[in-house]
């Protein structure tokens, strides 16, 4: 059986069990579910790829979550201050990703952020045509565009 299938059944019946179906019940009973599941991983024939892929999931939500505050700050800086200190370019980001899905949340991350948009992917799904308002330095925008979220995302979806 799936091990995220059966860590759902567990919240569900841990939700069922305090006869409360809220998210928050839900949300306890998966991770009461998921630390079960990480302790009983001997019946199971050992070690799973399901809980290296939550670890990288959470990690990859709290670094969006970090990089949406950071750049949320930096973008009311500079929409509140007096002087402009935005240098907007389009930068083309050669990708590393290659699933319609990987490509569809790097994208997508990269839009939520504010300051960046992403505008097109070509058609050889090779780049990544971004709109950066802090682009001072184009290399190291796309640098840590690829070094930071793209990462993060390859890792998710990694075997």
């Amino acid at each position: 059986m799936n091990l995220f299938l059966l860590n759902l059944f567990l919240a569900v019946t841990w939700a069922g069990l305090w006869g409360s179906f809220t998210l928050t019940q839900l949300a306890f009973g998966f991770v009461i579910g998921f630390i079960t599941l990480w302790i009983a991983q001997p019946l199971f024939g050992g070690p799973s790829g399901y809980y290296l892929r939550a670890y990288r999931i959470v990690r990859l939500v709290l670094f969006f979550l970090y990089d949406l505050c950071v750049s949320s700050i930096r973008v009311a800086y500079d929409v509140l201050t007096p002087t402009d200190h935005s240098n907007p370019a389009i930068l083309e980001m050669p990708l590393d990703v290659k699933s319609d899905i990987e490509i569809l949340l790097v994208t997508n991350l990269i839009s939520l952020t504010p300051g960046t948009l992403s505008l097109d992917v070509t058609p050889d799904r090779k780049t990544l045509i971004v709109h950066a308002m802090f682009a001072d330095d184009p290399d190291a925008v796309i640098a840590s565009l690829k070094s930071g979220m793209e990462r993060m995302v390859k890792e998710v979806f990694e075997e």
